[in-house]
Protein backbone atom coordinates (compact mmCIF):
# COMPACT_ATOMS: atom_id res chain seq x y z
CA UNK A 1 0.00 0.00 0.00
CA UNK A 2 2.15 2.64 1.10
CA UNK A 3 5.05 1.17 -2.74
CA UNK A 4 1.32 2.64 -4.17
CA UNK A 5 1.30 5.52 -1.93
CA UNK A 6 4.87 7.15 -2.63
CA UNK A 7 6.44 8.04 -6.01
CA UNK A 8 9.67 5.51 -5.23
CA UNK A 9 10.21 2.80 -2.30
CA UNK A 10 13.16 2.19 -0.19
CA UNK A 11 16.88 3.79 0.30
CA UNK A 12 17.85 6.54 -2.58
CA UNK A 13 21.39 7.82 -3.33
CA UNK A 14 22.02 11.38 -4.81
CA UNK A 15 23.82 10.57 -8.48
CA UNK A 16 26.77 12.85 -8.96
CA UNK A 17 28.99 12.48 -11.79
CA UNK A 18 31.91 11.44 -9.61
CA UNK A 19 30.15 8.46 -9.16
CA UNK A 20 28.32 7.87 -12.36
CA UNK A 21 31.70 5.43 -13.47
CA UNK A 22 31.29 3.61 -10.29
CA UNK A 23 27.73 3.06 -10.41
CA UNK A 24 27.71 1.87 -14.42
CA UNK A 25 30.90 -0.75 -13.54
CA UNK A 26 29.25 -1.93 -10.61
CA UNK A 27 24.97 -1.30 -10.27
CA UNK A 28 24.90 -1.41 -6.13
CA UNK A 29 21.62 -3.44 -5.22
CA UNK A 30 21.38 -1.17 -2.03
CA UNK A 31 20.25 1.61 -4.22
CA UNK A 32 16.49 1.45 -4.88
CA UNK A 33 16.20 5.20 -6.33
CA UNK A 34 18.06 8.03 -7.93
CA UNK A 35 17.61 11.80 -7.10
CA UNK A 36 19.43 14.38 -9.16
CA UNK A 37 18.89 18.69 -9.84
CA UNK A 38 17.51 19.04 -13.23
CA UNK A 39 19.47 21.88 -13.97
CA UNK A 40 22.72 19.73 -14.17
CA UNK A 41 21.30 17.87 -16.51
CA UNK A 42 18.48 19.86 -18.73
CA UNK A 43 20.69 20.50 -22.20
CA UNK A 44 23.22 18.12 -21.26
CA UNK A 45 24.34 15.81 -24.62
CA UNK A 46 27.00 14.00 -25.77
CA UNK A 47 28.86 11.25 -23.59
CA UNK A 48 27.55 12.61 -20.12
CA UNK A 49 24.08 12.45 -21.64
CA UNK A 50 24.18 9.42 -22.85
CA UNK A 51 25.32 7.99 -19.71
CA UNK A 52 22.73 9.65 -17.57
CA UNK A 53 19.84 8.49 -19.90
CA UNK A 54 21.46 4.99 -19.67
CA UNK A 55 20.78 5.54 -15.93
CA UNK A 56 17.44 7.00 -16.43
CA UNK A 57 15.91 4.03 -18.59
CA UNK A 58 17.39 1.68 -15.35
CA UNK A 59 16.12 3.04 -12.08
CA UNK A 60 13.49 5.23 -10.75
CA UNK A 61 14.39 8.98 -10.86
CA UNK A 62 13.37 11.59 -8.88
CA UNK A 63 14.30 15.98 -9.28
CA UNK A 64 15.53 18.00 -6.35
CA UNK A 65 15.52 21.48 -8.15
CA UNK A 66 17.82 24.29 -7.26
CA UNK A 67 16.70 27.37 -8.88
CA UNK A 68 12.97 27.77 -9.04
CA UNK A 69 13.55 30.30 -5.84
CA UNK A 70 9.80 30.01 -5.02
CA UNK A 71 9.57 32.67 -2.45
CA UNK A 72 11.72 35.20 -4.60
CA UNK A 73 10.54 38.91 -5.36
CA UNK A 74 11.41 38.35 -9.03
CA UNK A 75 8.30 36.75 -11.32
CA UNK A 76 8.35 33.22 -11.88
CA UNK A 77 10.59 31.83 -14.36
CA UNK A 78 7.99 29.96 -16.26
CA UNK A 79 9.96 29.36 -19.58
CA UNK A 80 12.50 27.13 -17.37
CA UNK A 81 9.13 25.71 -16.20
CA UNK A 82 8.28 24.41 -19.15
CA UNK A 83 11.83 22.90 -20.22
CA UNK A 84 12.10 20.96 -16.33
CA UNK A 85 8.59 19.47 -17.80
CA UNK A 86 10.33 18.43 -20.95
CA UNK A 87 12.98 16.82 -19.09
CA UNK A 88 10.82 15.34 -16.70
CA UNK A 89 8.77 13.58 -19.28
CA UNK A 90 11.32 12.46 -21.13
CA UNK A 91 13.68 10.81 -18.28
CA UNK A 92 9.97 9.79 -16.94
CA UNK A 93 10.97 11.00 -13.46
CA UNK A 94 8.65 9.97 -10.59
CA UNK A 95 8.51 13.15 -8.40
CA UNK A 96 9.49 16.64 -8.44
CA UNK A 97 10.28 18.67 -5.77
CA UNK A 98 11.95 22.14 -4.53
CA UNK A 99 13.48 24.15 -1.39
CA UNK A 100 11.06 26.09 0.47
CA UNK A 101 12.86 29.21 0.27
CA UNK A 102 14.36 31.64 -2.62
CA UNK A 103 18.01 31.91 -4.63
CA UNK A 104 17.22 35.04 -6.56
CA UNK A 105 15.73 38.20 -7.31
CA UNK A 106 17.54 40.07 -10.11
CA UNK A 107 20.35 37.33 -10.07
CA UNK A 108 21.37 34.03 -8.39
CA UNK A 109 22.73 34.24 -4.70
CA UNK A 110 24.10 30.78 -4.65
CA UNK A 111 22.30 29.95 -1.51
CA UNK A 112 18.82 29.39 -0.02
CA UNK A 113 17.57 32.70 1.96
CA UNK A 114 14.83 32.05 4.19
CA UNK A 115 11.43 32.96 3.53
CA UNK A 116 9.78 35.38 6.02
CA UNK A 117 7.72 33.41 8.08
CA UNK A 118 4.19 35.56 7.62
CA UNK A 119 0.71 35.37 6.31
CA UNK A 120 1.62 37.28 3.26
CA UNK A 121 4.52 35.40 2.48
CA UNK A 122 2.40 32.23 3.04
CA UNK A 123 -0.08 33.32 0.39
CA UNK A 124 2.27 34.67 -1.93
CA UNK A 125 4.18 31.76 -1.89
CA UNK A 126 1.64 29.03 -2.01
CA UNK A 127 -0.18 31.37 -5.36
CA UNK A 128 3.54 30.61 -6.75
CA UNK A 129 3.30 26.59 -6.28
CA UNK A 130 -0.11 26.19 -7.43
CA UNK A 131 1.20 28.11 -10.53
CA UNK A 132 4.55 25.56 -10.93
CA UNK A 133 2.01 22.82 -10.39
CA UNK A 134 -0.11 24.05 -13.36
CA UNK A 135 3.18 24.06 -16.07
CA UNK A 136 4.12 21.22 -14.49
CA UNK A 137 1.00 19.27 -14.65
CA UNK A 138 1.96 17.66 -11.57
CA UNK A 139 1.97 17.34 -7.72
CA UNK A 140 5.36 18.69 -6.50
CA UNK A 141 6.71 18.92 -2.64
CA UNK A 142 8.84 21.44 -1.40
CA UNK A 143 10.92 20.66 1.58
CA UNK A 144 11.75 22.32 5.13
CA UNK A 145 15.17 24.13 4.75
CA UNK A 146 17.75 25.25 7.02
CA UNK A 147 18.31 29.16 8.20
CA UNK A 148 20.13 30.94 10.04
CA UNK A 149 18.19 33.63 10.46
CA UNK A 150 13.96 34.34 10.51
CA UNK A 151 13.87 38.00 9.39
CA UNK A 152 10.34 39.42 9.87
CA UNK A 153 9.07 36.69 11.26
CA UNK A 154 5.56 37.15 12.50
CA UNK A 155 5.14 33.16 13.14
CA UNK A 156 6.68 29.74 14.25
CA UNK A 157 8.16 27.66 11.32
CA UNK A 158 6.22 24.96 11.37
CA UNK A 159 3.00 26.87 11.09
CA UNK A 160 4.52 29.09 7.90
CA UNK A 161 5.42 25.25 6.15
CA UNK A 162 2.34 24.02 6.73
CA UNK A 163 0.08 27.16 5.93
CA UNK A 164 1.82 27.07 2.43
CA UNK A 165 1.52 23.10 2.10
CA UNK A 166 -2.41 23.78 2.72
CA UNK A 167 -2.77 26.79 0.80
CA UNK A 168 -0.98 25.52 -2.14
CA UNK A 169 -2.07 21.78 -1.88
CA UNK A 170 1.23 20.45 -2.29
CA UNK A 171 3.26 17.35 -1.00
CA UNK A 172 6.17 17.85 1.52
CA UNK A 173 9.71 16.48 1.09
CA UNK A 174 10.76 16.15 4.49
CA UNK A 175 14.08 17.04 5.41
CA UNK A 176 15.26 14.80 8.58
CA UNK A 177 18.24 16.75 8.60
CA UNK A 178 17.39 19.76 8.43
CA UNK A 179 15.19 19.59 10.98
CA UNK A 180 17.70 18.46 13.18
CA UNK A 181 20.21 21.87 12.37
CA UNK A 182 17.20 23.91 12.89
CA UNK A 183 16.34 22.49 16.28
CA UNK A 184 19.77 23.28 17.55
CA UNK A 185 20.05 26.90 16.20
CA UNK A 186 16.62 27.98 17.08
CA UNK A 187 16.60 25.44 20.02
CA UNK A 188 13.70 23.89 19.33
CA UNK A 189 12.14 19.94 20.28
CA UNK A 190 12.60 18.25 16.70
CA UNK A 191 10.57 15.57 17.47
CA UNK A 192 7.91 17.72 18.40
CA UNK A 193 8.44 19.89 14.99
CA UNK A 194 7.88 16.21 13.30
CA UNK A 195 5.12 15.34 14.65
CA UNK A 196 3.15 18.60 13.84
CA UNK A 197 4.57 17.71 10.01
CA UNK A 198 0.94 16.78 7.98
CA UNK A 199 1.75 12.62 7.19
CA UNK A 200 -0.89 12.54 4.49
CA UNK A 201 1.65 15.20 2.32
CA UNK A 202 5.10 13.67 2.51
CA UNK A 203 6.48 12.21 -0.75
CA UNK A 204 10.36 10.78 0.47
CA UNK A 205 12.47 11.80 3.36
CA UNK A 206 15.76 13.67 3.00
CA UNK A 207 19.20 12.55 5.45
CA UNK A 208 22.41 14.03 4.99
CA UNK A 209 25.48 14.85 7.39
CA UNK A 210 26.36 18.72 8.57
CA UNK A 211 29.18 21.04 9.64
CA UNK A 212 29.19 21.80 13.58
CA UNK A 213 30.71 25.18 13.57
CA UNK A 214 29.88 25.67 17.12
CA UNK A 215 28.08 23.93 19.71
CA UNK A 216 24.87 26.05 18.91
CA UNK A 217 25.29 26.05 15.25
CA UNK A 218 25.49 23.66 13.04
CA UNK A 219 25.84 24.49 9.58
CA UNK A 220 23.97 22.09 6.74
CA UNK A 221 26.61 20.81 4.11
CA UNK A 222 25.60 17.73 2.97
CA UNK A 223 29.24 17.55 2.93
CA UNK A 224 30.08 14.75 6.20
CA UNK A 225 29.07 11.61 7.54
CA UNK A 226 24.95 11.20 8.53
CA UNK A 227 25.89 11.54 12.90
CA UNK A 228 23.58 9.38 15.21
CA UNK A 229 21.14 12.16 16.69
CA UNK A 230 20.19 12.54 12.75
CA UNK A 231 19.78 8.79 12.50
CA UNK A 232 17.97 8.43 15.92
CA UNK A 233 15.75 11.24 14.35
CA UNK A 234 15.06 9.30 11.10
CA UNK A 235 13.91 6.02 12.96
CA UNK A 236 11.93 8.35 14.87
CA UNK A 237 10.61 9.22 11.70
CA UNK A 238 9.73 6.18 10.42
CA UNK A 239 7.65 5.03 13.99
CA UNK A 240 5.44 8.46 12.67
CA UNK A 241 5.04 8.68 9.37
CA UNK A 242 5.76 4.51 8.24
CA UNK A 243 8.35 3.38 6.18
CA UNK A 244 9.23 6.51 4.01
CA UNK A 245 11.32 6.73 1.01
CA UNK A 246 14.65 8.06 2.00
CA UNK A 247 17.58 9.66 0.11
CA UNK A 248 20.76 9.97 1.27
CA UNK A 249 21.92 13.73 0.20
CA UNK A 250 25.89 14.18 -0.25
CA UNK A 251 27.29 16.85 -2.28
CA UNK A 252 31.01 17.55 -0.88
CA UNK A 253 33.71 15.13 0.30
CA UNK A 254 32.23 12.40 -1.42
CA UNK A 255 33.75 9.38 -0.33
CA UNK A 256 34.91 5.86 -1.57
CA UNK A 257 30.88 4.71 -3.47
CA UNK A 258 31.24 1.62 -0.65
CA UNK A 259 31.49 4.20 2.31
CA UNK A 260 28.78 5.85 1.00
CA UNK A 261 26.61 2.81 0.62
CA UNK A 262 27.35 1.46 4.09
CA UNK A 263 25.16 4.81 5.05
CA UNK A 264 22.62 3.90 2.17
CA UNK A 265 22.58 0.26 4.14
CA UNK A 266 21.74 2.00 7.57
CA UNK A 267 18.90 3.27 5.87
CA UNK A 268 16.89 0.37 4.52
CA UNK A 269 17.91 -1.46 8.18
CA UNK A 270 16.44 1.23 9.56
CA UNK A 271 13.11 0.66 7.48
CA UNK A 272 13.42 -3.19 7.69
CA UNK A 273 13.45 -2.23 11.28
CA UNK A 274 10.10 -0.25 11.12
CA UNK A 275 8.01 -2.62 8.87
CA UNK A 276 9.57 -5.48 11.42
CA UNK A 277 7.92 -3.13 14.12
CA UNK A 278 4.42 -2.62 12.09
CA UNK A 279 3.94 -6.54 11.11
CA UNK A 280 4.50 -7.65 15.01
CA UNK A 281 1.75 -4.88 15.80
CA UNK A 282 -0.40 -5.85 13.12
CA UNK A 283 0.02 -9.66 13.90
CA UNK A 284 -0.77 -8.61 17.95
CA UNK A 285 -3.85 -6.66 16.70
CA UNK A 286 -4.91 -9.05 13.10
Amino acid sequence: MDELRYPVHGAGLGLRRTLMGPLADQPPAQVDFYEIAPENWIGVGGQYGKQFRSFTERYPFVCHGLSLSIGSPSPLDETFLHRVKRFLDEHQIRAYTEHLSYCSDDGHLYDLMPIPFTEEAVHYVAQRIRRTQDILERRIAMENVSYYAAPGKEMEEIDFINAVLEEADCGLLLDVNNIYVNSINHRYDAEEFLDALPAERVMYFHVAGHYNEAEDLIVDTHGADVIDPVWDLLSKAYARFGVVPTLLERDFNIPPLPELLTEVERISALQSKQEQVRESRHARHG
